[in-house]
């Protein structure tokens, strides 16, 4: 009986080891996948035009959106190619959605948001943090896992 999995992605090389995983250890016939991704909201300061903005950011504003747009880019296109490998190791194209949502309420959040839509399991990477920088900031991928409640979590190194 097949899963419905859902598989948090961002343009990394460590999502593209995700999909690796996938391909060898799930089988390509049973399972639909969501690969999803939240992207920052940073949109907003693009519309921001306020006097208490620094002249620094006015006069980088433009530089700062295109980056942005940048990042939407390739983020769709880590996702395409994310599907494309999962296709080629035979999983059907119909049952691999891609979904891109802007963040709402942080990435971890938004990611066991998403995983409350009748999936059976969130198969993501582990964050390539330092033991320092992880054990202070915490990571996207211990969120999840200390968080979602009824849902299986893998991560994938």
């Amino acid at each position: 009986m097949g899963q419905k999995i859902l598989v948090a992605l961002d343009d990394s090389m460590n999502a593209m080891r995700t999909i690796a995983f996938i391909t060898k250890t799930f089988s390509p016939s049973e399972n639909d996948i969501t690969l999803f991704s939240v992207l920052p909201d940073t949109a907003a300061l693009c519309d921001m035009n306020s006097p208490e903005l620094t002249p620094y950011f006015l006069s980088q504003h433009s530089n700062f959106c295109q980056l942005e747009e940048r990042k939407k880019q390739l983020v769709n296109e880590a996702l395409k190619q994310a599907k494309d490998v999962l296709v080629s190791a035979g999983f059907d194209k119909d049952r691999v959605r891609l979904k891109v949502q802007v963040k709402k309420r942080g990435i971890a959040r938004d990611i066991i948001e998403e995983a409350h839509f009748g999936y059976s399991i969130i198969v993501m990477g582990r964050r390539g943090l330092s033991g320092v920088k992880e054990f202070i900031l915490g990571s996207v991928s211990q969120k999840v896992i200390h968080s979602v409640k009824d849902i299986s979590v893998l991560i994938v190194n």
